[in-house]
C-alpha cells in the first residue's frame, strides 16, 4: 500500500527444482540459516519466511525484533501486516460471490457506486485486474501525513470520486489500489457481512489459518509487531497506516506459516474451485486478478507482494512443484526480491553464493566532498547527497532520503532498492539501479 521511497527492480527469478525433496530437508537447512543469520547480523532483514511442499511445512524460520525497542525478538508465531498480499485473498472472496450466483465479473461498478466516475462500464473483473482507470488513494500527495487517521468508506469514496479517471476501462493496466478498496466494500454490500466476518467465515476457519485477520492497531500484547526503517545507523519506528485506509487491498495481518497453508489450499480447490482458479490466475495486460504471473523458463509460479508502512511481504507458489514460499518482514534493509532469489536458490540445490555485506571505512573530509545536488539533462529527478552525522544520505526529488553504505571510497550501496551511487570525478555521480546507468552532475 505504502509508496515506496525508491523504485524496485524485479529480478527475474531463474533455477530448476531438486528432484528429492527428502535429499533437500537434510542438506539445505543449514545454508538457508546461513543466509538468515547473515541479514540479520547485518540488519538487513528482520521477519520471517516459510516454505510448504505438497502441503508439508519443511521450513519455517525468524529473525529480529518484533519490538526493537523492547527488544522482545520475533517467533515464527509473530503476526505481521502483509500489505497488498491482501488482494488475493480479496480476490478469492470475489470469486467465492461468483460461485454463489451472487455477483458476476460483468458486473457493473454503477450497481454500488454510481457516483464514481464511469463507474457504468467498468465492471468487477476491471477492477481485478486494475483495468479500471480508476485513481488510486495512495497516490494522493499527502498521503503519507493522513494515512494514519481513520477514514470512513464515505471519505475514500469522495477521494477517488473527485478525481477523473485516468483512461478508459480495459484501455491498458495500471495498479490502483482503489479497485481492492472498492472490492472489499462491494463484498460487505453482497453478503452484507463486513470484511472481517468474510474473511472468518470464508477463508481462516476452512484452511485453520489461526494467525491471520483484518488488522487495528497493533498490539504487541497479541504476538504483532511495530515495523520499521533503516536510518544508516539503527532501525527506527514507522508510523502505522490505519487499516479503516487500505481495506480490502492491504488490512490483513498474517505469518509466513499461514500464507503458505492459504495458497496451497488455493491452488488445491480448498478456497473456490479449479475452474474459478484457472480464470483467477489467467492474465489480461500485465496482471492476473489479485495475482501475479511469475514466469520462469520450465515452471511457472503466481503470488503477490506487499507493502504497507515499514512491512514487506511476499508469496509465491509453484503449481507444478506444489511448491509455496512466503516471507514476511517488519524491517528490510535489502533488496526483498535477492532475499527470495537466494531462499529459491538454497531450496532447489542451485548454486548461491551468501551475499558479502563488508563495507569500507571513509574518511569524513571525502564523504563531505561528495555533497551536493546532481541532475541530469532529461532525467525528471533531482539526487541531493548529504552528509548526516557520519552517513552519507541520497534523496530524490519529492522522496524520502535514504542511507548509503561505503562498498569503497568511491562507491556506495542501498541494497533495499538495488542502488549503487559511484563518484567517478569531482563533481560526477553515477547512478545504477537495474536497467538504469545515469551520469549525473552536480549543480
Amino acid at each position: 500500500m505504502k509508496k515506496i521511497t525508491a523504485t524496485f527492480f524485479l529480478a527475474i527469478l531463474v533455477f530448476f527444482y531438486a528432484d528429492s525433496a527428502f535429499a533437500q530437508v537434510k542438506s539445505f537447512e543449514p545454508k538457508m540459516d546461513s543466509l538468515f543469520s547473515l541479514l540479520n547480523l547485518n540488519s538487513k532483514f528482520m521477519g520471517s519466511a516459510a516454505i510448504m511442499e505438497k502441503g508439508k511445512l519443511v521450513y519455517s524460520t525468524a529473525v529480529g525484533f518484533a519490538d526493537v525497542e523492547a527488544n522482545k525478538p520475533a517467533t515464527t508465531s509473530t503476526i505481521y501486516r502483509i500489505g497488498s498480499v491482501s488482494k488475493t485473498v480479496t480476490s478469492a472472496m470475489i470469486y467465492q460471490l461468483f460461485e454463489e450466483n451472487k455477483l458476476t465479473a460483468d458486473t457493473k461498478l454503477a450497481v454500488f457506486f454510481p457516483e464514481l466516475q464511469n463507474s457504468e462500464i467498468i465492471t468487477i473483473n476491471d477492477m481485478l485486474m486494475h483495468r479500471s482507470g480508476l485513481w488510486s488513494v495512495t497516490d494522493d500527495s499527502l498521503y503519507m501525513q493522513w494515512s494514519i487517521n481513520p477514514k470512513s468508506r464515505n471519505e475514500l469514496i469522495e477521494m477517488i470520486s473527485n478525481h477523473p479517471p485516468l483512461f478508459q476501462p480495459g484501455e491498458k493496466s495500471q495498479y490502483s489500489n482503489s479497485n481492492y478498496i472498492l472490492l472489499g466494500f462491494i463484498l460487505e454490500d453482497v453478503t452484507r457481512k463486513n470484511y472481517s466476518e468474510n474473511l472468518k467465515d470464508r477463508i481462516t476457519q476452512r484452511t485453520n489459518l489461526n494467525h491471520t485477520y483484518y488488522g487495528s492497531k497493533i498490539k504487541i500484547s497479541d504476538n504483532e509487531c511495530y515495523s520499521y526503517i533503516w536510518s544508516g545507523s539503527g532501525w527506527i519506528k514507522e508510523n502505522e497506516t490505519d487499516m479503516s485506509v487500505p481495506h480490502g487491498a492491504g488490512a490483513l495481518v498474517s505469518t509466513s506459516e499461514d500464507l503458505v497453508k492459504f495458497i496451497h489450499a488455493l491452488f488445491k480447490g480448498e478456497i473456490i474451485s479449479t475452474t474459478s482458479l484457472a480464470d483467477m490466475i489467467k492474465t489480461e495486460g500485465a496482471y492476473g486478478k489479485g495475482i501475479f504471473p511469475t514466469p520462469f523458463y520450465d515452471l511457472q509460479g503466481f503470488g503477490h507482494t506487499g507493502g504497507i508502512d515499514g512491512f514487506r511481504s511476499v508469496l509465491v507458489y509453484f503449481p507444478e512443484k506444489e511448491l509455496s514460499v512466503a516471507m514476511t518482514s517488519n524491517g528490510m534493509n535489502y533488496n526483498q526480491n535477492d532475499i527470495l532469489i537466494g531462499v529459491l536458490s538454497i531450496y532447489l540445490d542451485r548454486p548461491y553464493e551468501l551475499p558479502d555485506f563488508s563495507t569500507a571505512s571513509v574518511s569524513a573530509d571525502m564523504l563531505k566532498s561528495y555533497e551536493g545536488t546532481y541532475s541530469s539533462t532529461g532525467f525528471p529527478l533531482k539526487l541531493t547527497v548529504k552528509l548526516e552525522g557520519n552517513i552519507l544520505t541520497a534523496q530524490a526529488t519529492g522522496q524520502s532520503a535514504f542511507p548509503l553504505e561505503p562498498v569503497s571510497e568511491t562507491e556506495f550501496r542501498f541494497d533495499a532498492a538495488g542502488i549503487r551511487i559511484i563518484f567517478p570525478e569531482a563533481g560526477k555521480l553515477n547512478l545504477k539501479q537495474g536497467g538504469l546507468d545515469l551520469i549525473m552532475s552536480r549543480e
